[in-house]
């Protein structure tokens, strides 16, 4: 077998990582098989695991993959925008924050390791609030950490209506009334 160039590994590992998000958003962490996870990538479990040591440290790619672009898009343009981009998410997207909340509710070992990646998102959260603040944009009668804890509470629960199907016809209204009530 040839050797792959680190170009070719790493367009691998994307895939495999854009597979096991469609694989857990449609069947949940358990019913994640590894027979389905290699059904849905197209790709051997000897490839998949070269990459991964086992299952838990793949999903746990995927979740971090999605977690540093949240942090990405919270830390440019902000916490209200990433609410907005939710509309474009895909369901694999929506699926793996879904199975991830209830990983970190139902698996101690989970949580604890999860826990240095959540605080990517809200450290980006609080500083660019924390920006805003500096600039006179943002209230100052509100800690920024309460700030940021609000809208975290708004995201999360945007998350969940979008897993419900709940329409979101109303959601540029309800983001402009949430960013006003951050907004000085």
């Amino acid at each position: 077998m040839p050797r792959l160039t680190a170009d070719n590994l790493q367009a691998r590992r994307r895939t495999i990582i854009d597979g096991a998000r469609r694989s857990f958003a449609r069947d949940g962490y358990e019913g994640a098989t590894v027979r389905r996870l290699e059904a849905e990538i197209g790709l051997s479990r000897g490839a998949i695991f070269h990459h991964f040591r086992d299952k838990d440290s793949l999903f746990f790619a995927v979740a971090e993959d999605d977690a540093a672009e949240m942090a990405a898009v919270v830390a440019e343009h902000g916490l209200v925008q990433l609410m907005r981009d939710l509309r474009y998410r895909d369901a694999g997207w929506l699926g793996v924050q879904l199975e991830l909340s209830r990983r970190l509710r139902t698996d101690a070992d989970f949580r604890e390791r999860w826990a240095a990646r959540s605080e990517t998102i809200s450290r980006a959260a609080r500083e660019r609030l924390q920006r805003g603040v500096d600039r006179g944009t943002l209230r100052t009668d509100v800690p920024v950490g309460t700030l940021a804890a609000f809208l975290e509470l708004v995201l999360d629960g945007l998350v969940l209506h979008r897993a419900m199907g709940v329409p979101d016809d109303d959601l540029d209204a309800v983001l402009d009334l949430v960013e006003g009530a951050v907004r000085r």
